[in-house]
């Protein structure tokens, strides 16, 4: 999708997420359920303000930063050639965030659910994409797996985010089949997805070395 229609779409689900909030105010207590812990119980409140309006506020900042930075990245030709994915990701990650927002909306007006079982879906379609945006995107200081490393080589950059975008998606399943097993989310979810980002960058490293093994001495 290019960018004109990125910022047209995205715009459009921040004001019909705070539609929503301010046509479904008068049901909501003040303050309001803002957040969950991962046993679905409700840990954190805030006012109606915070609940309705800081999340369309926050998208709308957010977004502005997203499509700044392919103009301020010194590799920003690198960036040209995944614009279409990374112009995905955040058509996909205003979506997440639209789907988090609305569902906390619909809990405050009396139909509580368990908030961890809609969201997990969500949030391994999420990062499942994640691992598509890694594996197709090129060298910059920005976005992806930013290793002193992988920015100094090219092909060190390159088998790292193949190693990446295998490892995110891996994990975005994971989180997927977490669904069924609700108690042993944090193993499903965090576990790979820390544990595989924690060894991309061990990789990213020992790639260099083969590379460069003369490198600093």
């Amino acid at each position: 999708m290019n960018t004109k229609w990125t910022i047209i779409l995205t715009l459009l689900l921040a004001a019909v997420v705070l539609g929503l909030g301010l046509i479904l105010e008068p049901q909501f207590a003040d303050p309001m359920a803002t957040h969950w812990g991962s046993n679905g119980d409700v840990n954190g409140y805030g006012s109606r303000f915070v609940g309705i309006w800081l999340i369309p506020l926050m998208l709308i900042g957010l977004n502005g930063l997203f499509l700044i930075i392919p103009n301020i990245d010194p590799l920003k030709k690198n960036i040209a050639k995944f614009r279409k994915e990374y112009n995905g990701f955040i058509l996909v990650f205003n979506a997440f965030m639209v789907y988090v927002q609305a569902l906390t909306l619909i809990w405050n007006t009396g139909k509580n659910f368990d908030m961890t079982t809609y969201m997990l879906p969500a949030l391994g379609i999420f990062i499942f994409y994640l691992g598509f945006l890694i594996g197709n995107s090129r060298r910059n200081y920005f976005i992806g797996i930013r290793t002193p490393w992988t920015l100094q080589d090219e092909r060190v950059w390159n088998e790292t985010h193949q190693l990446g975008a295998k490892i995110y998606k891996i994990s975005g399943l994971l989180t997927l089949v977490g669904i069924f097993f609700p108690k042993l989310i944090l193993w499903f979810m965090m576990v790979p997805l820390l544990g595989g980002s924690f060894f991309a960058v061990v990789y990213s490293y020992v790639l260099y070395r083969r590379y460069h093994p003369n490198n600093g001495e």
